[in-house]
Protein backbone atom coordinates (compact mmCIF):
# COMPACT_ATOMS: atom_id res chain seq x y z
CA UNK A 1 0.00 0.00 0.00
CA UNK A 2 2.77 2.26 1.27
CA UNK A 3 4.46 1.90 -2.57
CA UNK A 4 1.52 2.58 -4.32
CA UNK A 5 0.69 6.11 -2.08
CA UNK A 6 4.38 7.06 -3.59
CA UNK A 7 3.73 6.33 -7.05
CA UNK A 8 0.32 8.17 -7.01
CA UNK A 9 1.90 11.65 -7.02
CA UNK A 10 4.19 11.44 -9.38
CA UNK A 11 1.82 9.91 -11.97
CA UNK A 12 -0.41 13.28 -11.37
CA UNK A 13 2.92 15.16 -11.84
CA UNK A 14 3.74 13.22 -14.97
CA UNK A 15 0.27 14.34 -16.48
CA UNK A 16 0.43 18.23 -14.84
CA UNK A 17 3.58 18.27 -17.33
CA UNK A 18 2.19 16.90 -20.60
CA UNK A 19 1.48 19.49 -23.17
CA UNK A 20 -2.19 21.36 -22.39
CA UNK A 21 -2.52 20.02 -26.49
CA UNK A 22 -2.35 16.23 -25.25
CA UNK A 23 -4.24 16.59 -22.27
CA UNK A 24 -7.37 18.11 -23.74
CA UNK A 25 -7.74 15.94 -26.38
CA UNK A 26 -7.54 13.04 -24.02
CA UNK A 27 -10.25 14.43 -21.87
CA UNK A 28 -12.52 17.21 -23.83
CA UNK A 29 -15.73 15.84 -24.23
CA UNK A 30 -17.01 16.45 -27.96
CA UNK A 31 -20.13 18.02 -28.53
CA UNK A 32 -23.02 16.10 -30.51
CA UNK A 33 -23.61 16.78 -34.30
CA UNK A 34 -26.17 16.67 -36.46
CA UNK A 35 -25.38 16.17 -40.05
CA UNK A 36 -28.26 16.93 -42.57
CA UNK A 37 -27.24 16.23 -46.34
CA UNK A 38 -25.24 12.94 -46.68
CA UNK A 39 -24.43 12.80 -50.74
CA UNK A 40 -21.17 13.13 -51.77
CA UNK A 41 -19.79 15.62 -50.01
CA UNK A 42 -21.58 15.27 -46.46
CA UNK A 43 -21.30 11.18 -46.24
CA UNK A 44 -17.38 12.22 -46.31
CA UNK A 45 -17.54 14.81 -44.08
CA UNK A 46 -19.31 12.61 -41.28
CA UNK A 47 -17.70 9.87 -41.93
CA UNK A 48 -14.38 11.71 -41.16
CA UNK A 49 -16.04 13.28 -37.54
CA UNK A 50 -17.61 9.86 -36.90
CA UNK A 51 -13.88 8.83 -36.91
CA UNK A 52 -12.67 11.39 -35.16
CA UNK A 53 -14.43 10.65 -32.11
CA UNK A 54 -18.12 12.68 -32.39
CA UNK A 55 -21.03 11.16 -32.08
CA UNK A 56 -22.71 12.04 -35.29
CA UNK A 57 -26.32 11.80 -35.80
CA UNK A 58 -27.30 12.28 -39.69
CA UNK A 59 -30.20 12.44 -42.14
CA UNK A 60 -30.82 12.00 -45.79
CA UNK A 61 -34.06 11.49 -47.59
CA UNK A 62 -32.35 8.69 -49.65
CA UNK A 63 -33.34 5.74 -47.93
CA UNK A 64 -29.99 4.53 -49.62
CA UNK A 65 -27.46 6.57 -48.30
CA UNK A 66 -29.43 6.38 -45.07
CA UNK A 67 -28.71 2.73 -45.11
CA UNK A 68 -24.95 2.80 -46.53
CA UNK A 69 -24.57 5.89 -44.04
CA UNK A 70 -25.66 3.86 -40.91
CA UNK A 71 -23.52 1.05 -41.52
CA UNK A 72 -20.63 3.41 -41.43
CA UNK A 73 -21.44 4.41 -38.02
CA UNK A 74 -23.58 7.42 -38.11
CA UNK A 75 -26.73 7.38 -35.94
CA UNK A 76 -29.26 7.72 -38.98
CA UNK A 77 -32.57 9.78 -37.70
CA UNK A 78 -35.97 9.41 -39.03
CA UNK A 79 -36.29 13.47 -39.92
CA UNK A 80 -34.48 16.60 -40.11
CA UNK A 81 -36.43 17.47 -36.68
CA UNK A 82 -35.26 13.90 -35.20
CA UNK A 83 -31.52 15.35 -35.53
CA UNK A 84 -32.57 18.71 -34.48
CA UNK A 85 -33.17 17.43 -30.63
CA UNK A 86 -30.24 15.67 -30.28
CA UNK A 87 -27.61 18.14 -31.51
CA UNK A 88 -26.01 21.13 -30.50
CA UNK A 89 -24.06 21.79 -33.04
CA UNK A 90 -25.58 21.14 -37.01
CA UNK A 91 -24.02 21.22 -40.00
CA UNK A 92 -25.82 21.49 -43.78
CA UNK A 93 -25.10 20.14 -46.90
CA UNK A 94 -27.63 20.88 -49.08
CA UNK A 95 -28.49 20.85 -53.00
CA UNK A 96 -31.22 23.83 -53.19
CA UNK A 97 -32.70 26.90 -51.71
CA UNK A 98 -35.53 24.93 -50.79
CA UNK A 99 -33.91 22.41 -48.92
CA UNK A 100 -32.60 25.18 -46.89
CA UNK A 101 -35.51 27.02 -46.05
CA UNK A 102 -37.46 24.05 -45.43
CA UNK A 103 -34.46 22.32 -43.09
CA UNK A 104 -34.02 25.62 -41.18
CA UNK A 105 -37.47 25.43 -40.58
CA UNK A 106 -37.50 21.96 -39.05
CA UNK A 107 -34.27 23.28 -36.89
CA UNK A 108 -36.36 26.11 -35.54
CA UNK A 109 -39.39 24.16 -34.49
CA UNK A 110 -37.12 21.51 -32.55
CA UNK A 111 -33.86 22.65 -32.05
CA UNK A 112 -32.66 23.47 -28.41
CA UNK A 113 -31.90 27.30 -28.14
CA UNK A 114 -28.20 28.31 -28.39
CA UNK A 115 -27.68 25.54 -31.19
CA UNK A 116 -25.06 26.57 -33.89
CA UNK A 117 -25.60 25.03 -37.32
CA UNK A 118 -23.12 25.76 -40.16
CA UNK A 119 -24.77 25.83 -43.37
CA UNK A 120 -22.11 24.27 -45.92
CA UNK A 121 -22.89 24.97 -49.18
CA UNK A 122 -22.71 27.14 -52.36
CA UNK A 123 -26.18 28.77 -52.19
CA UNK A 124 -27.34 32.59 -53.13
CA UNK A 125 -26.42 35.07 -50.07
CA UNK A 126 -30.24 36.00 -49.65
CA UNK A 127 -31.18 32.41 -49.62
CA UNK A 128 -28.80 32.25 -46.29
CA UNK A 129 -29.52 35.36 -44.64
CA UNK A 130 -33.72 34.50 -44.66
CA UNK A 131 -32.35 30.67 -43.18
CA UNK A 132 -30.65 33.10 -40.92
CA UNK A 133 -33.90 35.18 -39.61
CA UNK A 134 -35.62 32.18 -39.79
CA UNK A 135 -33.32 30.37 -37.22
CA UNK A 136 -32.62 33.75 -35.17
CA UNK A 137 -36.29 33.77 -34.07
CA UNK A 138 -35.83 31.14 -32.13
CA UNK A 139 -32.19 32.22 -30.30
CA UNK A 140 -30.16 30.09 -32.70
CA UNK A 141 -27.15 30.60 -34.70
CA UNK A 142 -26.52 30.38 -38.13
CA UNK A 143 -23.27 30.34 -39.82
CA UNK A 144 -22.04 30.69 -43.32
CA UNK A 145 -19.60 28.55 -43.71
CA UNK A 146 -19.18 27.55 -47.48
CA UNK A 147 -16.25 24.74 -48.09
CA UNK A 148 -13.35 24.73 -50.69
CA UNK A 149 -12.49 21.33 -51.94
CA UNK A 150 -14.29 18.47 -53.96
CA UNK A 151 -15.80 15.10 -52.17
CA UNK A 152 -12.59 13.08 -53.10
CA UNK A 153 -11.01 15.69 -50.85
CA UNK A 154 -13.81 15.50 -48.77
CA UNK A 155 -12.70 12.10 -47.73
CA UNK A 156 -9.05 12.62 -46.71
CA UNK A 157 -9.88 16.10 -45.41
CA UNK A 158 -8.46 18.13 -47.63
CA UNK A 159 -11.24 21.12 -47.20
CA UNK A 160 -11.33 24.73 -46.24
CA UNK A 161 -13.66 26.15 -44.39
CA UNK A 162 -14.71 29.80 -45.25
CA UNK A 163 -16.58 30.36 -41.87
CA UNK A 164 -18.32 33.56 -41.48
CA UNK A 165 -21.08 34.86 -38.74
CA UNK A 166 -20.88 35.61 -35.34
CA UNK A 167 -17.65 34.97 -33.95
CA UNK A 168 -17.74 33.47 -30.82
CA UNK A 169 -19.91 30.88 -32.62
CA UNK A 170 -17.43 30.26 -35.22
CA UNK A 171 -14.76 29.68 -32.14
CA UNK A 172 -17.47 27.30 -30.74
CA UNK A 173 -17.77 25.11 -33.95
CA UNK A 174 -13.74 24.67 -34.49
CA UNK A 175 -13.28 21.61 -32.60
CA UNK A 176 -16.49 19.97 -35.14
CA UNK A 177 -14.51 21.87 -38.38
CA UNK A 178 -11.46 20.39 -37.23
CA UNK A 179 -13.07 16.98 -37.38
CA UNK A 180 -13.32 17.23 -40.80
CA UNK A 181 -11.31 20.10 -42.94
CA UNK A 182 -7.56 20.67 -42.61
CA UNK A 183 -7.91 24.27 -42.55
CA UNK A 184 -10.70 26.86 -41.15
CA UNK A 185 -10.60 30.65 -41.91
CA UNK A 186 -13.04 33.05 -40.14
CA UNK A 187 -13.81 35.59 -43.48
CA UNK A 188 -15.89 38.16 -41.51
CA UNK A 189 -19.29 39.24 -41.07
CA UNK A 190 -22.04 36.69 -42.29
CA UNK A 191 -21.98 36.53 -46.04
CA UNK A 192 -18.70 36.94 -46.22
CA UNK A 193 -17.83 33.12 -46.37
CA UNK A 194 -20.00 33.28 -49.68
CA UNK A 195 -18.13 35.98 -51.26
CA UNK A 196 -14.83 33.91 -50.98
CA UNK A 197 -15.94 30.59 -52.30
CA UNK A 198 -17.14 32.79 -55.43
CA UNK A 199 -13.79 34.06 -56.08
CA UNK A 200 -12.49 30.26 -55.29
CA UNK A 201 -15.06 28.40 -57.85
CA UNK A 202 -14.09 31.27 -60.38
CA UNK A 203 -10.52 29.65 -60.44
CA UNK A 204 -11.62 26.30 -60.05
CA UNK A 205 -13.93 26.81 -63.23
CA UNK A 206 -10.92 28.25 -65.51
CA UNK A 207 -8.44 26.06 -63.90
CA UNK A 208 -10.55 22.82 -64.94
CA UNK A 209 -10.99 24.09 -68.33
CA UNK A 210 -7.38 25.11 -68.64
CA UNK A 211 -6.09 21.42 -67.27
CA UNK A 212 -8.38 19.85 -69.50
CA UNK A 213 -7.04 22.21 -72.54
CA UNK A 214 -3.67 21.54 -71.98
CA UNK A 215 -3.67 17.40 -71.24
CA UNK A 216 -5.43 17.37 -74.31
CA UNK A 217 -2.47 19.20 -76.25
CA UNK A 218 -0.29 16.93 -74.87
CA UNK A 219 -1.78 14.20 -75.65
CA UNK A 220 -2.55 15.34 -79.51
CA UNK A 221 1.18 15.91 -79.50
CA UNK A 222 1.80 12.29 -78.74
CA UNK A 223 2.65 12.33 -74.54
CA UNK A 224 1.32 10.09 -72.48
CA UNK A 225 -2.03 11.16 -70.45
CA UNK A 226 -0.84 9.88 -67.29
CA UNK A 227 2.57 11.22 -67.58
CA UNK A 228 1.91 14.53 -68.66
CA UNK A 229 -0.73 14.63 -65.36
CA UNK A 230 2.66 13.16 -63.16
CA UNK A 231 5.22 15.69 -64.53
CA UNK A 232 2.87 19.04 -64.61
CA UNK A 233 1.60 18.02 -61.34
CA UNK A 234 4.55 18.50 -60.19
CA UNK A 235 5.58 21.71 -62.16
CA UNK A 236 5.33 25.38 -62.38
CA UNK A 237 2.30 25.19 -64.52
CA UNK A 238 0.22 22.87 -61.88
CA UNK A 239 -2.81 23.91 -60.18
CA UNK A 240 -4.71 22.30 -57.23
CA UNK A 241 -7.47 21.45 -60.05
CA UNK A 242 -5.05 20.15 -62.15
CA UNK A 243 -3.51 17.79 -59.87
CA UNK A 244 -7.30 16.94 -58.72
CA UNK A 245 -8.60 16.40 -61.72
CA UNK A 246 -6.12 15.57 -63.98
CA UNK A 247 -6.20 11.61 -63.06
CA UNK A 248 -9.52 11.44 -64.11
CA UNK A 249 -9.03 13.18 -67.20
CA UNK A 250 -6.23 11.33 -68.34
CA UNK A 251 -7.94 8.28 -67.23
CA UNK A 252 -11.51 9.14 -68.43
CA UNK A 253 -13.09 8.29 -65.11
CA UNK A 254 -15.05 11.42 -64.65
CA UNK A 255 -17.95 8.58 -64.06
CA UNK A 256 -16.79 8.58 -60.80
CA UNK A 257 -17.95 12.13 -60.09
CA UNK A 258 -16.71 14.32 -56.98
CA UNK A 259 -18.69 17.29 -58.54
CA UNK A 260 -21.47 16.87 -60.91
CA UNK A 261 -21.96 19.33 -63.86
CA UNK A 262 -25.22 19.80 -62.78
CA UNK A 263 -24.65 20.69 -59.64
CA UNK A 264 -21.41 22.99 -60.74
CA UNK A 265 -23.74 25.03 -63.60
CA UNK A 266 -25.45 26.03 -60.43
CA UNK A 267 -21.90 27.47 -58.94
CA UNK A 268 -20.90 28.88 -62.42
CA UNK A 269 -24.88 30.92 -62.26
CA UNK A 270 -23.54 32.24 -58.67
CA UNK A 271 -20.32 33.38 -59.91
CA UNK A 272 -21.81 34.61 -63.18
CA UNK A 273 -24.16 36.92 -60.98
CA UNK A 274 -21.61 38.12 -58.92
CA UNK A 275 -19.49 39.44 -62.07
CA UNK A 276 -22.53 41.07 -63.64
CA UNK A 277 -23.62 42.84 -60.08
CA UNK A 278 -19.99 44.42 -59.70
CA UNK A 279 -19.34 44.77 -63.27
CA UNK A 280 -16.03 43.16 -63.41
CA UNK A 281 -14.38 42.16 -66.73
CA UNK A 282 -14.11 38.38 -66.62
CA UNK A 283 -13.50 37.34 -70.21
CA UNK A 284 -11.12 34.13 -69.15
CA UNK A 285 -14.10 33.24 -66.93
CA UNK A 286 -16.59 33.86 -69.59
CA UNK A 287 -14.54 31.92 -72.43
CA UNK A 288 -15.29 28.19 -69.94
CA UNK A 289 -18.83 28.73 -69.93
CA UNK A 290 -19.50 27.44 -73.24
CA UNK A 291 -17.69 24.25 -72.06
CA UNK A 292 -19.45 23.31 -69.13
CA UNK A 293 -23.10 24.06 -70.82
CA UNK A 294 -21.58 21.63 -73.96
CA UNK A 295 -21.17 19.02 -70.98
CA UNK A 296 -24.60 19.49 -69.85
CA UNK A 297 -26.44 19.29 -73.30
CA UNK A 298 -24.54 16.14 -74.27
CA UNK A 299 -25.71 14.39 -71.66
CA UNK A 300 -23.01 14.54 -68.86
CA UNK A 301 -25.55 16.43 -65.93
CA UNK A 302 -24.30 13.33 -63.60
CA UNK A 303 -20.77 12.77 -64.67
CA UNK A 304 -17.84 14.69 -62.60
CA UNK A 305 -16.57 18.43 -63.86
CA UNK A 306 -13.58 16.53 -65.69
CA UNK A 307 -15.86 15.45 -68.08
CA UNK A 308 -14.74 18.91 -69.72
CA UNK A 309 -11.93 17.14 -71.03
CA UNK A 310 -14.15 15.01 -73.63
CA UNK A 311 -15.89 18.30 -74.09
CA UNK A 312 -12.88 19.88 -76.05
CA UNK A 313 -12.05 16.28 -76.96
CA UNK A 314 -14.79 15.97 -79.33
CA UNK A 315 -14.22 19.54 -80.42
CA UNK A 316 -10.88 18.91 -81.61
CA UNK A 317 -9.51 17.81 -85.02
CA UNK A 318 -6.77 14.88 -84.42
CA UNK A 319 -4.01 14.84 -85.96
CA UNK A 320 -3.92 11.99 -88.57
CA UNK A 321 -1.81 9.14 -87.20
CA UNK A 322 0.68 9.09 -90.22
CA UNK A 323 1.08 11.98 -90.72
CA UNK A 324 4.99 12.98 -89.37
CA UNK A 325 6.57 16.41 -88.54
CA UNK A 326 8.81 15.96 -92.05
CA UNK A 327 5.76 15.61 -94.41
CA UNK A 328 4.31 19.40 -92.17
CA UNK A 329 6.80 20.84 -92.64
CA UNK A 330 7.31 19.73 -96.74
CA UNK A 331 3.64 20.90 -96.66
CA UNK A 332 4.68 24.43 -94.78
CA UNK A 333 7.49 25.34 -97.40
CA UNK A 334 4.97 24.40 -100.67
Amino acid sequence: MATSKKQTPSVKASVKNLPKTLVSDKTAEKPSVGFIGLGIMGSAMSMNLHQAGFHVYGFDPSPQQQKLMKKAGIDIQASVSDVAAKASHILLSLPSVAALLSVAQDIANSAKKGTIVAELGTLPGEAKEAAREILAKKNMTLLDCPLSGTGAQAKTKDLVVYASGDKKAITQMDAVFNGFARAIYNIGEFGQGMKMKLVANHLVAIHNVASAEAILLGVQMGLDANQIVEVIGNSAGSSRMFQVRGPSMANRTWGEATMKIDVWNKDMHLISGAIESYAVPAPVFASCIPVYNAANALGHAKDDTAVVYKVLENWSTPMPKKTSAKKLNKKSKK
